[in-house]
């Protein structure tokens, strides 16, 4: 999902190396580090903040621009998270990509240096690397301890639905419209 009205229109087809973030902490760390090997044509990626991962999908996606592009004049780069943003936020930022990187969905494939290719009127986001080198990464792929064995917890992370299903629990859906049941509320009962 783009909000293409809030992105810049140069940017909506776009071919860059991916610099990825593990995480929230991991972004808030590293962003402004001078060492970090990013440039203007850099795809900022915000992996591991979706439903199950933080848990809870917060508003996290709005990845900063580095500082120090931000002093040389860059005002918006393209960024790709499992996260969401907020209405009010800004830039050229992909989101709720789906299944979420916690789950092994391809954000959990993307390493830094890979190249990413956008085309917002073709619907396409691509991570371009060879087949053979994304099924090598998904059979190393593990899911992340879980903190919590049981209880609600547990529950959540079990039964969370990806954002493109609304991240509802699988459990509260109706399995067909039929199914669903109104309840009518009663008045003048005293």
């Amino acid at each position: 999902m783009i909000k293409t009205t809030a992105a810049s229109e140069r940017l909506l087809r776009h071919h860059g190396p991916a610099v990825v973030f593990r995480g929230y902490d991991d972004m808030l760390a590293r962003i402004d580090d001078p060492g970090l090997a990013v440039t203007a044509e850099s795809v900022l990626v915000l992996a591991g903040c979706g439903p199950v991962g933080v848990p809870g999908m917060p508003e996290w996606g709005m990845i900063p621009i580095p500082a120090r592009l931000v002093r040389t004049g860059v005002t918006d780069m393209v960024r790709v998270t499992d996260a969401r943003m907020s209405g009010t936020s800004f830039g050229t930022v992909l989101l709720h990509a789906a299944p979420e990187a916690a789950v092994g969905g391809p954000l959990a494939l993307v390493r830094d240096g890979d190249m990413i290719s956008v085309d917002v009127a073709a619907g396409r986001l691509d991570l371009d690397v060879p087949a053979a080198e994304l099924a090598r990464r998904r059979s190393e792929f593990a899911p992340a301890r879980r903190e919590h064995l049981r209880g609600w917890p547990a529950l959540y992370a079990e039964h969370v639905m990806q954002a493109p299903d609304g991240c509802d629990l699988d459990f509260l859906r109706a399995p067909t419209p039929a199914h669903r049941v109104f309840v009518e509320p009663v008045v003048g009962r005293s």
